[in-house]
C-alpha cells in the first residue's frame, strides 16, 4: 500500500469541487475508491497575521535580542521582543498575536522578556509548523519575511498560500492510477460528475 498526500486547492485546479465539502470527498473516496487515512489543515496555528516592522532597537538587557514595533493592522503597533538575527525594519513578517496557538501546544502570551514587555511573537516558518525540508535556506536561522508586498493585518496563512486542507490516502497496488494528482482529479471527476478543467 502506497500513501499519497493531496492538497485540495491543487486538486481544485484540475477538477471543479466547489460546493463539495471535505467530508463529502472523504466519504465518496472511502466508499467507492480508496481509503482516506487522514485529513488535516496544512497549518494548525491560529491567530497569525502579516505585520510590518516599523522600527528596531537592541534590547537594553541583551546583546542578541531586538525590540521591534510591528504594525499588524490594529489601532496601535505591537511591541515585540525578538531573538531572530535576520529581523529588520520594513520587513513584512508573520506575527502570532497574544492568544495564538502554535504547534506543540504553545500559546502566545503577553510577557516580559528581560524586563521588556512583549505583545506577541514574530515567527519563523518552523514555529508555525512547516517542516525544515520545505524551507528556503535563507529563512532557516531566523524569521520568515515576505518578498512580495502583502497587506498588513491579512491572515498569514492566506498570504503564504497555506490556507488549505490535505487528504492522506492509501493507494492499493491495483490502483496505480491514483498515485498522481491528475489521477485523483479523474477519479473525483467521475465520482461527482464534474468536468475536468
Amino acid at each position: 500500500v502506497k500513501k499519497m498526500l493531496i492538497k485540495l486547492k491543487w486538486l481544485n485546479e484540475l477538477v471543479d469541487l466547489s460546493g463539495i465539502s471535505l467530508t463529502e470527498i472523504i466519504n465518496k473516496l472511502n466508499l467507492y475508491s480508496t481509503e482516506v487515512e487522514n485529513a488535516y489543515p496544512l497549518i494548525t496555528a491560529t491567530q497569525l497575521v502579516v505585520g510590518h516592522v516599523l522600527n528596531k532597537q537592541t534590547h537594553p538587557n541583551s546583546d542578541h535580542l531586538s525590540v521591534v514595533n510591528v504594525d499588524v493592522g490594529k489601532d496601535a503597533p505591537l511591541q515585540i521582543v525578538c531573538g531572530a538575527p535576520n529581523i529588520d525594519v520594513n520587513q513584512k513578517v508573520i506575527v502570532a498575536l497574544v492568544g495564538a496557538k502554535l504547534p506543540g501546544d504553545v500559546v502566545i502570551k503577553q510577557t516580559k522578556i528581560r524586563g521588556i514587555d512583549s505583545f506577541g511573537m514574530v515567527c519563523s516558518l518552523q514555529e508555525i509548523g512547516i517542516e525544515k525540508k520545505f524551507i528556503d535556506e535563507k529563512y532557516l536561522d531566523g524569521i520568515y519575511y515576505f518578498e512580495e508586498d502583502v497587506p498588513v493585518g491579512m491572515k498569514a496563512e492566506l498570504a503564504l498560500g497555506l490556507d488549505d486542507d490535505v487528504i492522506e490516502i492509501n493507494v492499493m497496488p491495483n490502483r496505480g492510477d491514483l498515485l498522481s494528482l491528475i489521477g485523483e482529479a479523474y477519479e473525483l471527476s467521475a465520482l461527482f460528475n464534474r468536468p475536468l478543467k
